[in-house]
């Protein structure tokens, strides 16, 4: 049985058909019809066939089975900081990173019938947690939804106007509800980052381009494991731009690392500092070289 409420299972059984149909031609993402997930596959594949997925899990595995041509997935947003586990995902899924996306959360204030009558909203408890002050502001309460897009579909079939939903343009426009603001998130920098994933890696982008590779790793139980191992960066000048640090199967003993460096396996620096990288660590895995769509310098 679906988890989805009715107006979003419609949608989303009608855009699996057309998936389905054309599976070269298919993105999956998580979450319902509407989601910024959603918004992310439009900009990116305007006509390629959304595949809405009830899990991060369910769109990789989409993408294994030759069901999707390719995923896009949530990493990061710039108020909440990590959004997928990516690093956990990604490793153990033999996919590709194979781009990265940059989508403006422009959070909406949506419902039936006037503003005046709204009494609560209900929405995702990040969404909810992002437009915090805009709500008290405007007297309105806050409840917890599992979905920005569901909320925004349970609102439009419950038929309740003094219920409204926090979520995308899009969402409004997909299940007919009324916008009575937008932008109304309290940080006007309220950005997720996407990467997009697929069975194979991507393109060698043309000289000149600025690249991205993303890698992860153990390190050694030794004392300044982590240190020597990253030593290679600064000596050959490539920037890190992301290390997170996590356990696996309940060992505190040694961490595993997800990175992100500014470069490609390719150019004569960043070879010799993984090789330095391969040299103190227990393993490393190449995830993805891809184009850099936003600088990392300030």
């Amino acid at each position: 049985m679906s988890s989805y409420p009715p107006r979003a299972d419609a949608l989303v059984n009608d855009m699996a058909v057309r998936a389905d149909a054309d599976p070269a031609n298919a993105i999956a993402f998580q979450g319902a019809p509407g989601a910024y997930s959603h918004q992310a596959v439009r900009e990116l594949f305007p006509a390629a066939a959304p595949l809405p997925c009830a899990s991060f899990e369910d769109a990789i595995e989409a993408v294994q089975s030759r069901r999707a041509a390719k995923a896009v997935i949530p990493i990061e947003n710039s108020l909440h900081g990590r959004v997928a586990d990516i690093h956990f995902l990604l490793p153990e899924s033999g996919l590709f990173v194979v781009g990265e996306h940059f989508v403006r959360v422009r959070h909406c204030l949506l419902g039936l019938g006037n503003q005046a009558d709204l009494r609560q909203v209900i929405s995702h408890p990040q969404a909810l947690g992002q437009v915090r002050g805009r709500l008290r502001s405007l007297g309105i309460e806050p409840v917890q939804f599992f979905d920005t897009a569901a909320a925004a579909a349970q609102v439009a079939g419950a038929g309740d106007a003094s219920v409204g939903a926090i979520a995308s343009r899009l969402a409004a426009e997909l299940y007919g509800l009324t916008i009575f603001a937008e932008g109304v998130e309290d940080a006007d920098h309220n950005t997720t980052r996407f990467v997009v994933l697929s069975r194979e890696p991507g393109d060698v982008p043309a000289p000149g381009v600025p690249v991205m590779t993303s890698l992860n790793f153990e390190v050694r139980n030794v004392p300044a494991a982590l240190f020597k191992s990253l030593g290679g960066f600064a000596t050959n000048g490539i920037n890190i731009t992301k290390l997170e640090s996590y356990i696996r199967d309940g060992s505190f003993a040694a961490a595993e690392f997800y990175a992100e460096i500014v470069g490609s396996p390719a150019d004569p620096g960043c070879a010799l500092a993984l090789e330095e990288l391969a040299f103190h660590t227990k393993w490393v895995r190449l995830l993805g070289t891809y184009p850099q769509v936003r600088s990392r310098t300030s």
